[in-house]
């Protein structure tokens, strides 16, 4: 049963990456309204999906009784304002990655996220890896290594990326609530931040989200978008390992990458392309392993 259970979580989370490997296409789609925009009706409209969801699954009661609890908890009300706060950043600099024709740069901080998580996972919550997944932990770092040396410095955009996203996994496998209640909080502490950014744009006559008919519906299908992947992504991130989701993580940025050269036509350098032969290796290498000592585990003596 438990067995079970966890492959569940393991198909959460190649859902919530196959989701997010494909976001820039939607993003795209609504490139001429401003990034800051964009983010503040991400989050508005993810709390508002969340509250659907809440009522759909019938536990607005339960949702009340939450916020009441967790206010007479400051560390876990703390930890949720931090992953809001985290998750936040994240969105807002994916988004100005895609929306200003970066989406390659972006796919490195996704393939640098992986390692964060595996490395958070053994100093701090003394996850270990054994041979084999550390060799492929090394031949990752290798093909991650090969792409920054390419972009020629210190790629900020990517760093940050991966190190916001990182930690707010982080984050959620320290929490110990319900995804669904985690989630609705995380988006109600910063929606109202979001909803008086909106307000001014309004006063200002700078709001896009009346612009047309379509750019309208696509802002508010943000929310279901932003939401849904993550919303998968938290109920794995309590069962299966962070080194397992740092590696699971790696279907995001390759889809991301494919999307950026063959859709925009962004240029995949040679340096992607060894670095792809790299990570996919590791990939591999690292499910075999994990796959063979599941294996030995269940196995009868």
């Amino acid at each position: 049963m438990k067995l079970s259970s966890e492959k569940k979580c393991i198909l959460y989370a190649v859902l919530s990456y196959l989701m997010w490997g494909l976001t820039p296409i939607y993003w795209k789609l609504i490139q001429h309204v401003s990034s800051e925009e964009i983010l503040a009706q991400r989050i508005f409209w993810s709390f508002v999906f969340m509250l659907g969801i809440l009522l759909i699954m019938k536990k607005w009661c339960i949702f009340i009784s939450f916020i009441k609890e967790i206010l007479g908890k400051p560390r876990l009300l703390l930890l949720l304002c931090i992953a809001s706060i985290l998750i936040s950043a994240n969105w807002g600099i994916f988004m100005w990655a895609v929306i200003h024709g970066r989406i390659l740069e972006a796919s490195l901080g996704q393939y640098i996220t992986p390692l964060t998580s595996i490395l958070l996972g053994i100093i701090l919550l003394k996850e270990r890896l054994n041979k084999t997944q550390t060799f492929a932990f090394l031949l990752a770092g290798i093909g991650v290594f090969i792409l920054t040396f390419h972009y020629g410095g210190v790629p900020w955009l990517s760093l940050s990326l991966a190190l916001t996203f990182a930690f707010y996994g982080l984050v959620k496998k320290v929490i110990k609530t319900d995804s669904t209640m985690g989630l609705a909080i995380e988006t109600m502490s910063i929606a109202p931040f979001a909803f008086l950014y909106l307000s001014h744009l309004m006063v200002q006559t700078q709001l896009q989200f009346t612009e047309s008919i379509s750019t309208s519906l696509l802002l508010m299908g943000s929310g279901a978008v932003t939401a849904l992947p993550l919303l998968l992504f938290t109920k794995s991130a309590k069962t299966v390992s962070l080194s397992m989701l740092g590696i699971l993580q790696y279907i995001s940025p390759t889809l991301s990458l494919l999307v950026g050269v063959f859709l925009y036509r962004e240029t995949l350098s040679t340096a992607h392309i060894m670095a792809f032969i790299f990570i996919w290796s590791a990939l591999a290498l690292y499910t075999f392993s994990s796959v063979s000592n599941r294996g030995k585990k269940v196995s009868p003596r």
